[in-house]
């Protein structure tokens, strides 16, 4: 196991002191470390992967240092173009430390959505022409040759991170008051919803929480798409959902989501139909893998949701101005409604239990009632 202060420590003494990426479970002892121990201007959540890795190529640009940037593995999909028509030797030959937490490794036991990225993330990195190491014991003499790498080639290095390979580092979670948490809130929803509603919820425990919900009001799971992989892209699933039935299709989305693939939005606002409902928690933080903030606290969502094409925007904190939020949704057309919750989730939160394919096909079959 390594001691993450001290990798920490190893990084910035070696001149790799400027990070940006988006957090990972399998990384949060790090990005916690990271997130406690830089300046704000020195550690960039980014909305999405390959906005990270071309800020660490700017970085670059302007200072002759090598940035890092750190993700789950499902974000390798996300700096294919910006690593490969940019990065690559080909091209700019930009070097930065890419430091990739491997979810769904062979041989570990991981939820679905992590097994096919957990088996290509080594091939996609050599398809990449992507040089890597797996991190191990040796890894203060790993970063002495991929800093070695880097300044001869000029060309991106990698750093895979297997489970259990950081220790325990704890961050101060910085949580807003606001009175229900986004379980509290998921429940006020459900108790809105009638059974000839659907929903698509994000991933990450918003989705765990929902099938969690449905079990304890003995309800069952045929009208909820869980988008357990596949982050920010909630609400276009929800838009092909939507265009394809009269019933209403309700997205509940996560702030984290929301920005990942904020242009998306601009495309949704001109196309939904009016059986398309959003509804976005708002908590500021990236909480399913370990609380790191978001800018979601710092935005005007609201003002964003307009002026994309959004006609109804409503804003809600509590029990009843949901309850009164998701009727005003329910009355016009184009609308959403964000909720602000503060962050916190149950010790025993679990999973669903029923696999991806079960869910598509009861889901599917549902659909095909309703629509005859």
């Amino acid at each position: 196991m390594i001691e993450t202060k001290k990798f920490y420590d190893s990084l910035v003494s070696r001149g790799l002191d400027f990070f940006t990426g988006v957090p990972d479970s399998l990384l949060k002892n790090i990005c916690a470390c990271i997130t406690e121990n830089s300046p704000k201007e020195r550690n960039i959540i980014a909305a999405n992967e390959g906005n990270a890795v071309a800020m660490a190529l700017g970085y670059h640009l302007s200072t002759g240092k090598y940035g890092v940037v750190y993700m789950q593995n499902s974000g390798e999909g996300n700096i294919v173009n910006p690593l490969m028509s940019l990065a690559d030797e080909d091209v700019y030959s930009v070097p930065m430390l890419l430091i990739i937490g491997w979810r769904g490794e062979p041989g570990v036991k991981d939820e679905p959505q992590h097994k096919k990225q957990g088996k290509v993330t080594l091939s996609l990195l050599e398809a990449m022409g992507v040089e890597y190491c797996v991190a191990d014991d040796n890894w203060s003499e790993q970063l002495d040759k991929a800093v070695a790498y880097m300044k001869e080639t000029n060309r991106p290095y990698a750093m895979v991170i297997r489970k259990d390979t950081f220790s325990s580092y704890s961050m101060k979670v910085e949580s807003t008051e606001y009175p229900l948490t986004r379980e509290e809130a998921l429940s006020v929803i459900l108790g809105k919803l009638d059974d000839d509603d659907f929903i698509v919820s994000t991933t990450g425990k918003t989705s765990r929480e929902v099938f969690e919900l449905r079990e304890a009001r003995n309800e069952g799971h045929a009208n909820d798409f869980l988008t357990v992989g596949g982050m920010g892209h909630t609400a276009s699933i929800a838009l092909g959902a939507a265009l394809g039935t009269k019933n209403n299709v309700w997205c509940i989305d996560g702030d984290g989501s929301f920005l990942m693939h904020m242009g998306g939005f601009a495309v949704i606002a001109q196309n939904a139909p009016d059986n398309f409902k959003y509804i976005i928690n708002n908590n500021g933080a990236h909480e399913s893998v370990g609380g790191q903030p978001t800018v979601g606290m710092d935005i005007d969502i609201a003002a964003v949701l307009k002026a994309v094409g959004f006609k109804t925007v409503v804003e809600a904190s509590n029990e009843e101005e949901i309850k009164s939020g998701m009727e005003k949704l329910r009355e016009n057309g184009l609308a959403a409604l964000i909720i602000r919750t503060r962050q916190g989730s149950r010790d025993d939160l679990g999973r669903p239990t029923t696999t991806p394919q079960r869910n598509k096909l009861d889901m599917m079959a549902k659909f095909a009632a309703a629509n005859k």
